[in-house]
């Protein structure tokens, strides 16, 4: 009985982020990781979709960070640079540990591919305050 129990909630957890994550309008897609020739690094590319009027909030990684736009209407934010609108086929460089949010800003789904040059072992996004 008390297995039962604990499965249960463990899919009702499961069920909750599921929505929460729905809910924000945002999913990310892990494509490839790969260690690079370089020691302490590594190469990750993610898909990440997000919903009209979504907004990414203010974070950084560590390491470099190239954005390609693969369809939609995306508005970047850099601390302490002017926000850039970017459709799909374009792209933007964000330096490492860079502070900056991302906004669909378009009425359609709007997607990019986001290479990460990361340094291995550390969280691949840290959230700001």
């Amino acid at each position: 009985m008390k297995t039962a129990l604990i499965l249960v909630a463990a899919a009702a957890l499961i069920v909750g982020s599921l929505a929460k994550a729905e809910q924000l309008g945002t999913s990310r897609t892990d494509l490839q990781r790969h260690d690079l020739g370089i020691p302490g690094r590594e190469v990750v590319q993610v898909r990440v979709d997000l919903a009209p009027g979504v907004l990414a909030p203010n974070h950084s990684h560590p390491g470099e960070e190239i954005v390609y736009v693969i369809e939609g209407l995306l508005q970047y934010q850099l601390e302490g640079e002017a926000p850039v609108t970017l459709k799909a086929g374009q792209v933007l460089f964000i330096p490492a540990g860079k502070i900056h949010s991302a906004r669909n800003v378009g009425n359609v789904n709007a997607a990019e591919l986001a290479t990460y040059i990361v340094e291995k072992g550390k969280p691949l996004s840290v959230q700001s305050k």
